[in-house]
Formats: C-alpha cells, structure tokens, sequence
C-alpha cells in the first residue's frame, strides 16, 4: 500500500520515479488537499466516473492523476481487466472511528444500545476493519440463542398436495396432467428475511477489502451458521423486515447489517470493471445524526418535528425546497427551522450561500429566526440579523472531536435556542 502523504507537489526526480512506479492502492483524508499519483489509465478512469473520490487526469504529465478524497469514507478495491491487482482506495474520516460510530448508532436507534462503548469497534482506527468487527459481533449476539425461523410464502411443482393447489398454473403447465401439482403453501423456515439480510452482510464484508484475519474466521463461523439460508443475489433488493418482539435480539445486527449494504459500492460496471467496498457519507451522517438528535431534544415540548419536509419558496409552487429539519406548532405551523452542514469554519468563515439558503427558509415560512448547524466553527454560536427584513440566522457549530456527552448538550442547547426550553 502506498500512502498520499501529506499532497504536497513533488519535484521532478520524484515524479519521474513515481510514473515508473504501478501503485495497488492509496490511503487518503477526508478533505484533505488534493494530491498527484501514477495510476494506470483503466483504475484513474474508474475512479473519475465513479463517486469514490474526485480523480482528473493530468493535462501536462500522461499517465499522472489528481486525486482528492471528499466526504465518503471507507475503502473499495477496484478491479480493472489488465491489472494484475486490484487497486484499493481508503479513505479515513476526520473524527476518530468511536465517534463515528456514535453518530451512527444515535441516528439509528436514539433509544437502543447504541451509545459509545456500546458498539464495539476492538480499537480499529479504519473504518472498514471497525464496521466488519462490529458486524460481526452483533450477528454473533443476534444468533447466540440460535435462528430466528418464521413462515415464508412458498410455490413449487410437487408430486404430493401440500397447502392450496394453484389451479391456473396447473392448467396452463400441465395440461390436465394430474402430477406434479402446481402448489403454494407458508414454509416455517429459517430461510426468513431477518436471517437473509445478515447472510447478505456477512457475504459482502468477507469481500471487502481490508478485513482483518481474525474478523475474517468469526464472519466465516457466522457463515457456517447461516449455512441454510439464502442471500441476496446481486442486483436484487435487500429483503424487509419489521421491528417486532420476535425479532428483539436481532434489531442492532439488522440496522447495522443494512447500513453496511446501503453504502456498499457497485459490484460490476461495463467494460469488466468490478468495485467492492463500503462507504460512509459523512454528509448524510451528520446531517441524519444533528435532526434526529434535535429531535429527541424537543420531545415533549408539544411540537412535532419533521425531518425533510417538502415546501415551496414561490407561490405558484414550481420552486421546492427541502429543509433538513422544520419544528410545528400544534396548530401545524412552521415554528423552526434548522439545517445540517457538514462543514468546519474556515479562517473567511462560513460559505455566504447557506445564510441565503436559510434566509429563503424562513421567508417561505414566515419565520423571524433559522438555525444553521455546523460540524466545527471558531466558536459555538453566532447570529446575523438580515437587513429590512428583521430575520435572525443563528450558525450554530458542533465540536465532532468532544465526546458524546459534549455533542448532546450542544444540541440540547441547540433546541433551548429554537425555543424547546
């Protein structure tokens, strides 16, 4: 594995020896500045058409890349026909991996066992080697007291009559034949949606790149165990399944389980060109875990909150905007707003185009305030008062480095700020 290092430009010795020199992979950080690698042409052109990171070839210097990590996290290998070996692309979040698993876990299941600690990551710094471990040892919990079994709609030709007989099929393939029946029945089975979803996980983390050996033998023992059931072939949808008391132990391995294929890359592209691996958006992350948290926050201040509820800024309604989070009060009018940006203060400040951004919020809604929710600032609240039009915007910034206890009262005070205590 070659390492980015630090993206600085390197003298012309150094990138000559570099364009002689076939890379299997490159480590980056999110965010950080863009850097120059040899790559061959098939793995610099998948990565530009892919959204893994921002690639663009070098004008100047053939066979030469920019490359440039942006909010994904994680790691996914990429085949490309006539390359030896796969090239392995990871990269690592600005937030330490504990946390990052915290902000996950609160944004799945505020009310569950997903505080920090809780989900277990042994230590691991990379974000795949900690979610396969995390996997594996909730699967592992999930089934300690053996498979769930369920009943499963089933259809077959069978030469005994079992449940009801399907009496157009048997007419339309049979002919008048009296054997086999065409039939369909409910199977009490292990073969169940819960059981096919943690199949499917353990089948897509024994592929990906990065897995540790001893993460790897207890996602081969979770096979064994899983020996009877189906998994999803690609291309098909992941199976649903609801929350129930039946499936109470299951629920942490399930929610986990289809975070993992939810941010799985695509497996195959034309051309031949095959992409295994997992990532993160920290975008989506952040702004999943700042509304849900916000509203688990105001519970119980007699409004309800709606997380990406649709409205119009114009009145004909042609123009439609989406806030992350809209609080109403129990007559159904808007209340509050607030939006979630994944972003850091830089030395200027923050973008202008997210004050105008909220500033439409409000102005659509009729609201005299708007809230502006960042990951980090230079400090923890400033506010803007808009010109003739009296509107307050509030830029409110989280610090990601603090720990869980830090980030809860920053949004508790967050929402005393919209007015929810």
């Amino acid at each position: 594995m070659t390492s980015a290092g630090d993206g600085a430009v390197p003298g012309p010795a150094a990138a000559e020896a570099a364009a002689t020199t076939v890379l299997t992979g490159v480590e980056l950080a999110e965010y950080a500045a863009a850097t120059g690698l040899a790559l061959p042409d098939g793995v610099g052109r998948a990565l530009a058409a892919g959204d893994v990171v921002d690639a663009a070839p070098d004008p100047y210097t053939p066979g030469r890349w920019t490359v440039r990590a942006g909010s994904r996290v994680g790691a996914v290998s990429i085949a490309v026909p006539g390359v030896r070996e796969p090239f392995t692309v990871r990269v690592s979040p600005k937030v330490p991996i504990a946390r990052l698993f915290f902000l996950l876990g609160y944004s799945l299941d505020p009310k569950g066992g997903w505080r920090d600690g809780d989900v277990d990551v042994a230590g691991h710094r990379d974000v795949v080697p900690a979610l396969a471990h995390a996997v594996e040892r909730q699967i592992d919990r999930a089934l300690r007291h053996g498979l769930l079994q369920g009943y499963r709609a089933a259809e077959e030709s069978s030469l005994v009559v079992r449940g009801r007989i399907r009496e157009a099929e048997q007419i339309q393939r049979r002919f008048g034949a009296m054997l086999p029946v065409e039939v369909a029945y409910d199977e009490f089975t292990t073969d169940i949606a819960e059981n096919r979803v943690l199949r499917t996980a353990v089948e897509r983390l024994l592929r990906l790149p990065g897995v540790p050996r001893d993460v790897r033998r207890g996602l081969l023992h979770q096979r064994a165990r899983l020996a009877d059931v189906t998994p999803v072939v690609r291309g098909q949808p992941v199976p649903c399944w609801q929350p129930t008391r039946l499936n109470a132990r299951y629920q942490n391995a399930l929610r986990l389980a289809e975070v993992l294929l939810g941010g799985a890359s695509v497996e195959h592209a034309p051309g031949g060109l095959r992409v295994d691996g997992f990532l993160f958006d920290m975008n989506q992350l952040f702004e999943d875990f700042v509304t849900v948290a916000l509203r688990e926050a105001l519970t119980g201040s007699g409004r309800v909150a709606r997380l990406q509820d649709s409205h119009h800024l114009d009145e004909a309604s042609a123009i439609r905007m989406r806030p992350d989070f809209v609080l109403y009060g129990p007559d159904g009018t808007p209340c509050a707003v607030a939006d979630a940006k994944y972003k850091a203060e830089k030395r200027s400040g923050y973008p202008d185009a997210d004050l105008y951004q909220m500033l439409a919020y409000c102005t659509a809604l009729g609201l005299p305030e708007g809230h502006l929710v960042y990951a980090k600032g230079n400090a923890s609240h400033a506010a803007h008062r808009v010109r003739h039009a009296g509107i307050l915007i509030h830029q409110h910034a989280l610090d990601l480095d603090q720990g869980p206890a830090g980030l809860l009262a920053d949004i508790a005070q967050v929402a005393r700020r919209m007015g929810g205590g």
